[in-house]
């Protein structure tokens, strides 16, 4: 009952806090323009992430009895929320905001936050990652914080996935509960469920048509703290298969992000350096329109979703299985799309659609 309130008190204070937040972002500029890379046509509020970490951060810790785990999610919020702030009024390079989410990633680390090991899937030993732990727990971060922020291209694309990632976090907990007796998955089941209970407060005005942007400060927020959920419940699990749970869960952001990296390198162009083919930017190009793309990546991560939950109910073998089989199909569908660098992009000055020739 007591998780139930809660759920309901933060979906309501985002719902609630949003209109107002809305009207302060244009009074302290922190608005979106549009140009030639973004699909909006008008000024945009941002400053998002005000209302996520209002309605998650403060509950989270008076739920968890602040513990500290939580404590490190909210000190790591906290900084990713300035950081997010400061590039939505002011805007920052990428390197600053490099060096703000490394920093915060490792303020999470002495809270407990950290992945300490992982399971062989030959022979279910675990491996103690040692003075590797807070390198690949800080690169982890760094990755689904940028990775939720590159999504977020069009009206309720990152705050949609995110709330599906939460929510798939949470059931794949629920199952670990159930299955294992992990006690330890009651806290990241609540954690995921208000989170999620957050962004759907806030997606009332997010949807397209959006009235309010999440803003850096919003979408790094929720790549950052479904980072640190995920080391917190699912890269504990003892599974053979639990360290590859989490990269399915984010299995969209994931790899736009890399593909986009590949394509990049590949023409010879800056890691950082913006661009419009990215997924949804190939799709809108297909003639989808910008509903119909939202939607289709909302089906596809509630596909990513349950393949996670039922990975975590298969045997060693059987989960390899089932992922190879979706690293296939995402390989397959991403070439045929063009966010491998081949497909349909729109000739910059012109307007006009061109076929690219394939670069992988």
């Amino acid at each position: 009952m007591n998780l139930i309130i809660a759920l309901l008190g933060a979906f309501l204070l985002a719902l609630v806090l949003t209109p107002w937040v809305r009207s302060k972002a244009v009074a302290w500029g922190a608005v979106d323009y549009p140009n030639q890379r973004k699909v909006h046509s008008g000024v945009m509020p941002r400053l998002g992430g005000l209302v996520i970490y209002t309605a998650f951060v403060p509950l989270a810790l008076v739920g968890s009895s602040f513990s500290m785990p939580v404590i490190g999610l909210a000190l790591g919020a906290t900084l990713i929320l300035f950081l997010g702030v400061a590039d939505d009024t002011r805007g920052i390079s990428p390197r600053v905001k490099l060096a703000g989410q490394t920093l915060a990633a490792l303020a999470v680390v002495p809270f407990g936050v950290e992945v300490g090991f992982i399971t062989n899937p030959f022979n279910n030993d675990l491996i103690n990652l040692g003075m590797f732990a807070v390198p690949i727990t800080v690169f982890w971060l760094v990755a689904v914080t940028n990775a939720v922020n590159l999504i977020d291209g069009l009206d309720g694309l990152a705050g949609g996935v995110s709330c599906i990632a939460s929510l798939t976090m949470a059931a794949v907990a629920l199952t670990q509960l159930k299955v294992s007796g992990i006690s330890s998955q009651t806290d990241i089941i609540a954690l995921s469920l208000l989170l999620a209970a957050s962004v759907l407060g806030f997606m009332r005005y997010n949807f397209h048509p959006a009235s309010i942007f999440l803003g850096d400060s919003g979408s790094m927020l929720l790549g950052f703290s479904l980072g640190v959920i995920s080391i917190m419940g699912l890269t504990k699990s003892a599974t053979a298969i639990s360290v590859i749970i989490p990269m399915v869960v984010m299995g969209i952001p994931l790899l736009d992000t890399v593909f986009a990296i590949v394509r990049r390198f590949h023409e010879n162009r800056p890691i950082f350096q913006p661009d419009r083919e990215h997924l949804h930017h190939q799709l809108l190009a297909r003639g989808f329109s910008h509903r119909q793309a939202v939607l289709m990546i909302y089906a596809v991560s509630l596909l990513m979703g349950a393949s996670a939950v039922i990975m975590n109910l298969l045997t060693t073998n059987q989960a390899m299985l089932l992922l190879v089989i979706l690293a296939t199909f995402a390989l397959v569908a991403a070439n045929k799309i063009g966010v491998t660098g081949s497909g349909i992009k729109k000739t910059p000055g012109k307007g006009k659609l061109t076929k690219r020739s394939s670069n992988i």
